[in-house]
């Protein structure tokens, strides 16, 4: 399997992104999707997951009210939608693929750099 994500650039803070990962195989729609980041000098973090079902499950409660997660299983897409950024919102964003929100991660995908600037 393999995820190719897009979306990310340089934003001023308060602004909005939206970040697509591509999957591809025939399991996605089957598979919870997500989002990992890793900011510059920090360990890789979880941001969220949704389930097969459209269940939203938050990791990073600094993003909860201001992050949004989405999936089109027909075109083997999911989104992040990112409104209201922070410069501490600045990482690299990984797509993410399991069977499960709660099982671990079987795949990430290589990584958009999304920097927010003061």
């Amino acid at each position: 399997v393999q995820l190719q994500a897009s979306g990310g650039g340089l934003v001023q803070a308060g602004g909005s992104l939206r970040l697509s990962c591509a999957a591809s195989g025939r399991t996605f729609s089957s598979n919870a999707m997500g989002w990992f980041r890793q900011a510059p000098g920090k360990e890789r973090e979880g941001v969220l997951c949704i389930s097969n079902t459209g269940r939203v499950t938050y990791y990073a409660g600094s993003v909860k009210g201001r992050f949004t997660v989405s999936r089109d299983n027909a075109k083997n897409t999911v989104y992040l939608q990112m409104n209201s950024l922070k410069p501490e919102d600045t990482a690299v964003y990984y797509c993410t693929r399991r069977w499960h929100c709660h099982t671990p991660v079987q795949d990430f995908g290589q990584g958009t750099l999304v920097t927010v600037s003061s």
